[in-house]
């Protein structure tokens, strides 16, 4: 029996994952003796900070675009319009606005009538849609009055032949408040000598910017008096505009009005003009996602490279920690939690550059195009001529919790491998 080789004494459970702890924690901490460890897990520590700051802000950058359509561009337009394809009297139109009333999901409406019309002043002249609105009415279900860089929707109520325009349309003009600019209708005069098309000079109330090419520059708004008077019309209005509670659910909602309106009208939606936008910044969020989440995994796959090195290169500590109790789950959760502290530390700097990078991403891409010259974000191609950005906090913890989960599978692997070093074969190679 004394002859009986000694086993080293086991270490009790809590000492155990003190233990193991600590000696993660010095692997990760720089050292002189520990050069290629240190190197290792700061390179790791440096590819998953970039891949997720990177990702947050990409991803705060596409919350910011789906604001913009959301809540700006169509907190201007309407949700819906019920359009007249024939005149339908004052009678009608009661009816009909008695039919949104009785919806749920309908917030507020206004009266409108939509259009076409040529504004010219100082030799420049541009096609727009005329929109008349009641000033009162306009403000309870849009939101243009955030937007109006001079002048007010309530400057419409001031006076007869009042107008709105957007600022790109009144630069190409070159008017101000104050200025007056002649509207044509596109109905002409019946005149023995020469036909000529109906026309009056309107006197700028405001100017708005909202930053989308069809609102700043084809859209003009004017009262539902102007517009009656201008375009000779006898029906007190060519559409019902209406605000939802959920702007997403517009399609269902016309379906279920659509039997319950009368006929010779129509329910037409925000989705006609900027639906395919929408989609396509919902596609490109998605795609982009995915992509940059594949990154985020590269830079996982990374850390499985750097703890199988490290692990190698700890093969005497590990045969030495071996021999002085600790057992193979030790080892294991020793290199387990050394993977988790570095997917930790990376995603805490990562999350701080990315919230950074999210809260001056727009006012950076702004500074780039002063101070070069440049247009990142065309007006005739996007929906905003600016780059938006909106941070959320679901974003913020759905890639902490995604990318602690991929370190920890990450660290599977090279813990195997150590819990299995040999302490007599690794002491030997030694």
């Amino acid at each position: 029996m004394a002859n009986e080789p000694r086993q080293p004494p086991a270490l009790a459970p809590y000492a155990e994952h003190s233990f193991a702890a600590f000696v993660a924690l010095r692997y990760v901490s720089v050292g002189r003796r520990s050069q290629l460890v240190s190197f290792m897990s700061a390179l790791t520590v440096s590819g998953l900070a970039l891949g997720i700051a990177i990702l947050i802000t990409v991803l705060s950058v596409m919350n910011g675009f789906d604001r913009e359509v959301r809540e700006n561009i169509l907190g201007i337009l309407p949700h819906g319009v019920v359009k007249a394809l024939e005149p339908q009297g004052a009678e009608r139109w009661q009816a009909i606005e008695e039919v949104l009333r009785a919806h749920p999901a309908v917030l507020d409406m206004a009266p409108q009538i939509e259009v076409t019309g040529v504004v010219s002043a100082n030799g420049f002249a541009k096609g727009v849609l005329v929109q008349g609105v009641d000033p009162q009415a306009e403000q309870r279900i849009s939101i243009l009055e955030r937007f109006m860089r001079e002048g007010s929707l309530a400057g419409l109520e001031e006076g007869r032949f009042r107008i709105l325009l957007g600022a790109t349309l009144a630069a190409n003009l070159g008017v101000g408040i104050g200025d007056k600019v002649s509207l044509y209708s596109l109905e002409v005069s019946v005149n023995p000598l020469l036909p000529l098309p109906t026309q009056r000079q309107f006197t700028v109330a405001g100017i708005y910017r909202v930053g989308t090419l069809e609102l700043d520059s084809a859209m003009a708004m004017i009262t539902l008096q102007d517009a009656r008077a201008l375009y000779r019309l006898r029906d007190t209005q060519t559409g019902l505009r209406f605000q939802l509670d959920d702007l997403l659910q517009v399609r269902a909602v016309a379906a279920e009005l659509g039997p319950q309106l009368p006929a010779g009208v129509q329910v037409d939606t925000w989705t006609r003009v900027f639906g395919n936008i929408y989609e396509n910044i919902q596609f490109s969020r998605t795609v982009v996602g995915l992509l940059l989440w594949l990154l985020v995994a590269v830079t996982a796959f990374n850390l499985v490279v750097s703890l199988v090195m490290i692990v190698r290169d700890k093969r005497g500590d590990i045969a030495i920690l071996r021999t002085i109790g600790a057992s193979p789950e030790t080892i294991r959760r020793i290199f387990m939690t050394q993977g988790c502290l570095v997917g930790l530390i990376g995603t805490i700097i990562g999350i701080a550059f990315g919230v950074l990078f999210s809260l001056t991403v727009g006012d950076f891409a702004a500074w780039l195009e002063r101070a070069f010259g440049i247009t990142l974000l065309s007006a005739e191609v996007y929906p905003v001529d600016f780059l938006p950005s909106e941070l959320r906090l679901s974003d913020i913890f759905g890639v902490s919790a995604g990318v602690f989960v991929l370190s920890l599978l990450a660290t599977l692997y090279p813990a195997w491998r150590a819990s299995r070093v040999q302490p007599v074969e690794a002491l030997r190679l030694e």
